[in-house]
């Protein structure tokens, strides 16, 4: 029993961690309140992940989540402090079970009559359309922003994936996730 509990609990970690080793497009929306003046943020503190989201990460991929938002903070220009930022950020994921269906459809005919009599034309055929269902799991990576002084959410950017179980991309796909992610922040990279 105790292997089996290893062994679903490394898979729900792979499976949580979408936007770790998601290979299909990330679709990006974000929310923001358009009476905040982002340009008075100079700094930021992360407030870490919410109850039981980030349980299901390993201390490997937090600090990729970590490391990868610092980088984008930092390319904005803001400064990581450990608490009191003037923006103070959270994160969490969410995973939904999603079926997708494919319909395909074969049309056999019975060949081209070439009578003159007849008309001409193409003779009777028939179709027949076969379905198939895959089931997959859509990923959300959620990140709040509030700020710091009035505790009040500014922001929420999300990015949504299909989930993969491919641990081998997560290097380069959590950046490039993120960084999708934060291509919505109100505040744009410095040039």
């Amino acid at each position: 029993m105790k292997y089996a509990n290893g062994v679903i609990y490394t898979i729900s970690v792979v499976m949580m961690v979408f936007i770790l080793s998601s290979c299909s497009s990330v679709t990006v929306v974000s929310d923001v309140d358009k009476t905040v003046d982002f340009s008075q943020y100079k700094t930021y503190s992360f407030l870490g992940w919410e109850k039981h989201s980030g349980d299901k990460l390993s201390d490997f991929d937090k600090k990729r989540f970590k490391d990868s938002f610092a980088n984008e903070f930092a390319a904005r220009g803001l400064k990581h402090v450990e608490s009191g930022g003037d923006m103070e950020i959270s994160l969490f994921i969410v995973v939904d079970q999603k079926t997708s269906t494919t319909a395909y459809t074969d049309y056999y005919s019975t060949g081209y009559r070439g009578y003159r009599r007849y008309g001409g034309g193409w003779g009777s055929g028939y179709a027949t359309t076969s379905y198939s269902e895959t089931d997959y799991l859509e990923g959300s990576l959620v990140m709040d922003v509030f700020d710091g002084s009035s505790k009040e959410q500014v922001w929420q950017g999300v990015a949504k994936a299909t989930v993969t179980e491919d641990p081998q991309k997560r290097e380069k796909t959590i950046p490039r996730n993120v960084s999708a992610l934060m291509s919505k922040f109100p505040i744009k990279k410095m040039k």
